[in-house]
C-alpha cells in the first residue's frame, strides 16, 4: 500500500512535537506524530491531548535512592534540596494547518497544573510532615509554533519541523542576592516553611522558562511489511534568548533532545497498536536561578498504545510509558510511569 494512503487512513497527523516541559529530566517524550499516524492530507486538524505524570520516585544516577540519602549531603554542610513529590498534569490544544500535502503549520497551546512538595534543604532528622513546604502552579505554558516540510520525497514520508517555543507562561523568581521578585508572575509556595519565607517556586517548576527556543527536528515512516509500519523522529530545542539575564537572577534552561522509534500495527486501520521507544537527553539549566546540579540527564521509555478511529475526521489514542532506563544528575524525582490521552478531528 502506497506510505501516504496508509498514513493517512491509520490516523489524522498533527505534526506536533514530542511533549517537553519544565520539569527536569521527566516522562514527557511520546510521539503523537506517530500516536495519531503521519498525514499528507490538506486541511485543517484540532487536537486535545492530556498527559499525567506523576513523580513521586527520589533518583540518583541509574538507581533509586532514599530521601535520607540526598539529606545525609546536608548533615555534613552540604546544600542539596530534597524533593517529595510533583503531580504534572498537562493539557494540550494544538491546531493545524497544511495547505497541500507538503506544508504544514501548527500551533500548541499547553496549560499546566503542578502540585510540588518538598523538604528543601533538609538534614536526615528533618524529613517529618512539618518541614513540608508545598506549591500548586497552574495556567498557560509556553506556546510552540512549528513548520513542517515533508516534499522531498514523491511518498511525503520523509519532513523537516523548523520552530520556536515563546515565553507566554508565568516564570521567574527571586534574585539570589536581594530576594526582589524577578521574571512575570512567578509562583511561590503556599505552604510550609518556604511559604513562611516567602519563597519562591524553582524557576524550573514555573508555568513558563521565559525563554524564546528555537526547535529543529525530522521524522521519517515506511511500510515494513503487509501488516506493520516503522517510523523515527527526533527533535531538538535549546533557548536561544532568555528574559532572565540579570547578574543574580539569570535562568536558561537546558537543551533538550528527543529520539523516538518504533512500529504500528496497521492491518485493522480502525485499531491501531503500536509499540514506542521514546530517548530523552536533557543538559543541566544554567544561571543563579537554575538547579545545575539535578536538572539534567538520560531516560528511555517502552511506550505501548494505542489508535483508534471513531470516525473518518475523528481519532483517539491511549498511551502509558515506562523508563527502562535513566541516568539522572543529581537528586530528582521521577515517575514511575506516566499516562497520555489525546483526540484529534480532521476538517
Amino acid at each position: 500500500m502506497n506510505p501516504i494512503v496508509r498514513a493517512g487512513t491509520a490516523g489524522a497527523a498533527l505534526l506536533l512535537p514530542p511533549f517537553a516541559f519544565a520539569c527536569a529530566t521527566c516522562g514527557c517524550s511520546l510521539s503523537a506524530d506517530a500516536a495519531m499516524g503521519y498525514s499528507a492530507m490538506p486541511g485543517w486538524r484540532i487536537s486535545f491531548d492530556y498527559s499525567f505524570i506523576n513523580q513521586n520516585q527520589l533518583r540518583h544516577g541509574t538507581g533509586s535512592v532514599p530521601a535520607t540519602q540526598a539529606a545525609a549531603i546536608n548533615d555534613v554542610g552540604g546544600n542539596q534540596e530534597v524533593e517529595k513529590q510533583t503531580i504534572n498534569r498537562y493539557y494540550n490544544l494544538g491546531l493545524s494547518y497544511s495547505p497541500n500535502s507538503s506544508w504544514n503549520f501548527s500551533t500548541i497551546v499547553p496549560i499546566i497544573d503542578r502540585s510540588h512538595t518538598t523538604y528543601g534543604n533538609a538534614t536526615s532528622d528533618q524529613l517529618t510532615p512539618d518541614n513540608v513546604s508545598g506549591v500548586t502552579a497552574s495556567g498557560l505554558g509556553d506556546i510552540k509554533l512549528i513548520g513542517t516540510y515533508q516534499g522531498f520525497l514523491p511518498t511525503r514520508n520523509l519532513g523537516v519541523q523548523l520552530g520556536v517555543k515563546l515565553p507566554t507562561g508565568a516564570y521567574g523568581g527571586q534574585n539570589v542576592a536581594t530576594g526582589a521578585t524577578v521574571g512575570r508572575s512567578p509562583v511561590f509556595f503556599s505552604s510550609g516553611p518556604n511559604a513562611a519565607a516567602g519563597q519562591a517556586l524553582d524557576a524550573s517548576l514555573q508555568p513558563g522558562t521565559g525563554s524564546t527556543d528555537l526547535i529543529l527536528g525530522a521524522y521519517y515512516y515506511q511500510p515494513v511489511s503487509q501488516n506493520f509500519d516503522a517510523f523515527i523522529n527526533g527533535q531538538f530545542q535549546a533557548a536561544v534568548m532568555q528574559r532572565l539575564h540579570d547578574v543574580n537572577a539569570d535562568y536558561r534552561p537546558g537543551n533538550l533532545l528527543t529520539v523516538s522509534t518504533g512500529l504500528r500495527y496497521v492491518a485493522n486501520p480502525k485499531v491501531v497498536p503500536q509499540l514506542q521507544f521514546n530517548f530523552t537527553h536533557k543538559s543541566a539549566d544554567q544561571g543563579a536561578l537554575a538547579d545545575t546540579i539535578s536538572t539534567g540527564g538520560s531516560v528511555l521509555y517502552l511506550s505501548p498504545g494505542v489508535t483508534v478511529a471513531v470516525s473518518e475526521h475523528v481519532h483517539l489514542y491511549a498511551f502509558v510509558q515506562k523508563s527502562i532506563y535513566s541516568n539522572l544528575q543529581g537528586y530528582q524525582l521521577f515517575p514511575r510511569w506516566t499516562g497520555n490521552l489525546g483526540v484529534s478531528y480532521a476538517f
